[in-house]
């Protein structure tokens, strides 16, 4: 079943998916004009999800939340509920305040987080879900408003779902969590074209030094690493996806030097940037 809402005015979209047996996405390829959030509720048993081309385990009744730039494969889409939205239906970063899901949920350099649903959520999100159903099915005027307002309250489930589960045992009170929030969504906005630390703490009106002891206590990362990781993460993607060339990566990330940027790939990934492209395409091929 898709259901399927569209503003034609704003252009605003937001879709329902559930016992699909097709249900991917790729960026850099059909999707790419398609940004949409998406998040993904395993109902069935254990299955395995390949995101970016890097295979993870998805356990049964746990929800993943995905970017609008990330390709992803389940291995039993049938048994995947999925919402997605794009930002003229409902912009999480302008709505923040509401839902506090930026740069934890979405927009954040954190591991992928899979977030285990206990029975009594289970049947919560059940319920919303039979709602969504419902709403997607009446076109009214206020049909917009309703499906918008059902969206907000599912990601409010989600996103305290997810700090009980991984931020329970961390010094963290929200004021601090907010700056590393705030520090991910800066990233995830400028990484191309700004590497340093500084840069971002600036922004924050922070020192690099504060940065550093606040995502100690978050993920053990420090704030360089969330920038270079993101950095890694694009261009792994785009010699995955695309066609360009290493020194055209390297441009498109902000390397003047494609030296510099080669030895970039090769610390981080321990493999040569060709390298690691033949290596995909070979594994494309036997897959």
């Amino acid at each position: 079943m898709n259901l399927r809402f569209v503003n034609h005015k704003t252009t605003g979209e937001c879709r329902l998916t559930l016992d699909e047996t097709i249900f991917d996405r790729v960026f850099y390829g059909k999707d790419r004009k398609d940004k949409f959030l998406t998040i993904a509720w395993n109902k069935g048993e254990n299955q395995q999800v390949k995101i970016d081309s890097v295979m993870y385990d998805f356990p049964q009744h746990s929800i993943l939340c995905l970017m609008v730039n990330q390709s992803f494969e389940f291995s039993n889409p049938g048994d995947i509920i999925a919402w997605q939205f794009n930002r003229d239906f409902y912009c999480i970063v302008n709505h923040d305040k509401e839902v506090s899901c930026v740069g934890f949920l979405f927009y954040g350099s954190n591991k992928t987080m899979f977030t285990a649903l206990e029975e009594k959520v289970q049947l919560k999100i059940g319920l919303l879900l039979k709602v969504f159903i419902e709403e997607f099915e009446t076109v009214d005027t206020v049909q917009e408003e309703m499906l918008r307002m059902l969206l907000k309250r599912l990601i409010i489930i989600i996103t305290r779902l997810a700090k009980e589960c991984f931020l329970k045992d961390k010094d963290l009170s929200d004021q601090k969590l907010d700056i590393i929030r705030k520090y991910n969504l800066f990233v995830e906005n400028h990484y191309k074209t700004q590497h340093r630390v500084k840069f971002y703490a600036d922004l924050l009106n922070r020192s690099p030094k504060t940065l550093a002891n606040l995502f100690a206590i978050y993920n053990n990362k420090s704030p360089l690493a969330v920038i270079q990781d993101r950095i890694l993460l694009e261009a792994k993607r785009l010699l995955i996806y695309t066609d360009m060339s290493s020194k055209e990566i390297a441009y498109e990330l902000g390397f003047e030097d494609i030296a510099y940027f080669s030895s970039f790939f090769k610390k981080l990934s321990s493999v040569s940037a060709s390298e690691f492209r033949k290596g995909k395409l070979a594994d494309t091929a036997v897959s």
